[in-house]
């Protein structure tokens, strides 16, 4: 068996439908970043086990959790509370925690927008690491979210789980990439300064996660990023055959790359709100002097 944690803020919508599709495993940990809404009062009224912990980051969040919540078995699932967990990849994970192979596994999501699978244009499988021994694997932030440091060989599942990316409305979902558009901003730069694309792991990667990090890392040095974006997930990707919904998400996932690089713009260009205070009060300061009257105390 293995313990299942889920991660929760303001999730009084979703968390019911997470939890029950969670009770397979005879543990689960709802580890809440401090919702103000009905979250937690929910979440206790099933057989779970609820910790509130203020929110720092995604990587923090995660790594604080796996040090500090003891759990029944060594091995973990991570679910956030969008996403469900099936009973077809409930056994899967039984099947993979009796191997000694790997120390985690990686498992590929099936994203829900508009009440559709948008198979082609969100590059499926996306593969996220889901199910580990909570001693072998951490986790770092990487831009809005984190990315995984394992200490051993990793697999793959076949079963995937979906994840329900629009199940709080369009307008919390706007919200909430403005915030991660911030991140991923700052995490540009940060990729730009730090060095080059990793080719040989773009081609010739052991898995699809080394070739997309490659793909991300070349994709930030590309001109025309939004539209290129649109081109690629809606005609090479096929996103056209995904119908309405298709380009719904296409056209969104291009609007948050140009956002993206409007905040990186924004950084480099605009003054910084301590330097544009000092010389505020620089300026002030020798006005006064010009005019021969002291600064009051």
């Amino acid at each position: 068996m293995f313990s299942i944690y889920i991660l929760t803020y303001n999730e009084e919508i979703d968390i019911a439908a997470c939890i029950e599709s969670a009770l397979l495993s005879d543990e689960i940990i709802v580890v809440d970043s401090c919702s103000s809404d009905r979250t937690v009062e929910i979440a206790s009224s099933y057989p779970v086990r609820v910790v509130q912990h203020k929110f720092e980051s995604h990587g923090r969040q995660r790594t604080w959790m796996l040090q500090e919540l003891t759990t029944k078995h060594e091995w973990v699932y991570i679910l956030e509370a969008d996403e469900r967990m099936t009973k077809e990849l409930f056994q899967e994970c039984l099947a993979a925690i009796k191997s000694q192979e790997y120390i985690g596994y990686y498992v590929a999501e099936r994203v829900i927008f508009l009440g559709q699978w948008i198979r082609r244009s969100t590059q499926y499988p996306r593969y996220q690491m889901r199910l580990f021994r909570k001693d072998k694997v951490w986790f770092t932030d990487y831009g809005h979210t984190e990315r995984e440091v394992c200490d051993g060989p990793t697999g793959f599942l076949q079963q995937t789980y979906p994840h329900y990316t629009c199940s709080k409305g369009l307008s919390r979902w706007l919200d909430k990439h403005n915030r991660y558009s911030t991140d991923e901003a700052y995490e540009t730069l940060h990729q730009l300064e730090r060095g080059n694309v990793k080719w040989m792991d773009l081609f010739f990667g052991r898995s699809e996660v080394e070739k997309r990090r490659s793909l991300k890392d070349l994709s930030l040095r590309l001109p025309f990023r939004p539209l290129l974006r649109f081109i690629y997930m809606y005609f090479i990707l096929g996103g056209l055959l995904d119908g309405g919904a298709g380009f719904a998400w296409c056209t969104l996932q291009a609007f948050y790359e140009y956002l993206i690089l409007l905040k990186v713009w924004e950084i480099q260009h605009m003054p910084s709100p301590n330097l544009a205070s000092t010389q505020v009060s620089d300026l002030g300061k020798s006005n006064v002097d010009s005019i021969g009257v002291k600064p009051s105390s």
